[in-house]
This record gives structure tokens, C-alpha cells and sequence, in this order.
């Protein structure tokens, strides 16, 4: 099972994820791929999240994540609490510190729809931090130092003992993303 974890206002219509998905299908045509549109809640999408987890493990599938973003602050609670391998895009280590900036009303261009972000979801995204990355052959980590969103040397210094690509340059999308798919497919080992 592979899990496709999109970030903050995201979608499963992202370049990234669309590019996922179809290379994926292509190259990849009997693995079970699961691309959702998250809840606008850290709780509520956790709680999806891990439906998929557990009916995969109830299946006996190999446990794979990608996550995006805040996809890969969540891809890495999932992989480190349930196992599996994970590939993190720019992945966002302490959300939770950046919730302040983003409280009030919210518009997701994908999905079309208003929402509120709140003080209780800064709470409930913090829930999921893992603070230190215990299984750190599990990650691969793909970073490009012209992310504008995001610090990519928060996410240095968290996952600097796992499988590390970083890129001068490019931003917070990761451009040429599609040039590390196939890297990412045999980090994940998948059929």
C-alpha cells in the first residue's frame, strides 16, 4: 500500500500528486494507491489516515507513505507509531509553531472550500510530533534550501541521520519532483 499525503491547503489535483499518481499507475499497476482529500482538521485527517493504515495492515500490505508538507510531518507519525517506509517533500517539522500565522479564515483553491482554522487545531496538530526519528533507515528526505514556506534546515536537523537529497535552489513545490520518482519507488521497494 502506498499513501499519498498532501500538505496544507492541498489536494490530491496538486502537480505533485497528480504526477504521483500517474507515474505510479503506470509503472507500478498492482500497487494499491491511496490519494485522499484530507479534512481540513489535523484530528479529522489523522483519523482518515489512519483508516487506510489499519486496513492495509489488516491485509497484510507493505506499509508506504509520501507526504508533502505537513503531509510529511504526518507520514512521519505513521511511519514511526504503525511502521513502514516514508518519502518526505519538504516536510514540515513543527507546524504547530507556524498555526499562529494561519488562524482565522482559510480558502483551499483546490477543493474550493472556506473553512476556519482555529486555536484547538494548533492542539491537535501537535498531538502527532515526533520529536525524535527513531527508525531513521525508514525516511527518505528530499529538500530544496529555496523553500520559501518552510525552513529546510528544521528538517536537516530532524532527519539528519536518515536518507537525505537536498537541492540548492527551487522552493516549496520541489521543482522537478517527477525527476525522483523512480529514486522514490525503489527506496519504498514497490512491485
Amino acid at each position: 500500500m502506498l499513501l499519498y499525503i498532501h500538505g496544507f491547503n492541498s489536494s490530491p489535483f496538486s502537480d505533485k500528486a497528480v504526477m504521483t499518481a500517474q507515474y505510479m499507475a503506470e509503472h507500478h499497476p498492482s500497487l494499491t494507491f491511496h490519494q485522499p482529500q484530507l479534512p481540513n482538521t489535523p484530528k479529522a485527517a489523522m483519523a482518515l489516515l489512519q483508516q487506510y493504515v489499519e486496513a492495509a495492515k489488516q491485509a497484510g500490505e507493505p506499509l508506504n507513505y509520501i507526504g508533502s508538507s505537513l503531509g510529511g510531518y504526518f507520514a512521519s507519525y505513521l511511519a514511526e507509531l504503525y511502521g513502514g517506509r516514508a518519502v518526505l517533500v519538504n516536510p514540515a517539522v513543527k507546524p504547530f509553531e507556524l498555526f499562529d500565522e494561519f488562524m482565522g479564515p482559510q480558502f483551499n483553491p483546490y477543493t474550493e472550500e472556506h473553512y476556519q482554522v482555529l486555536p484547538k487545531h494548533k492542539l491537535e496538530v501537535a498531538e502527532f510530533n515526533t520529536a525524535v526519528i527513531r527508525n531513521p533507515d525508514r525516511f527518505l528526505v528530499l529538500l530544496q534550501t529555496g523553500d520559501e514556506v518552510l525552513d529546510y534546515r528544521e528538517a536537516l536537523h530532524k532527519y539528519h541521520h536518515c536518507q537525505l537529497r537536498i537541492e540548492s535552489g527551487g522552493d516549496h513545490s520541489f521543482v522537478g519532483y517527477e525527476r525522483y520518482l523512480q529514486t522514490v519507488s525503489q527506496f519504498l521497494h514497490l512491485p
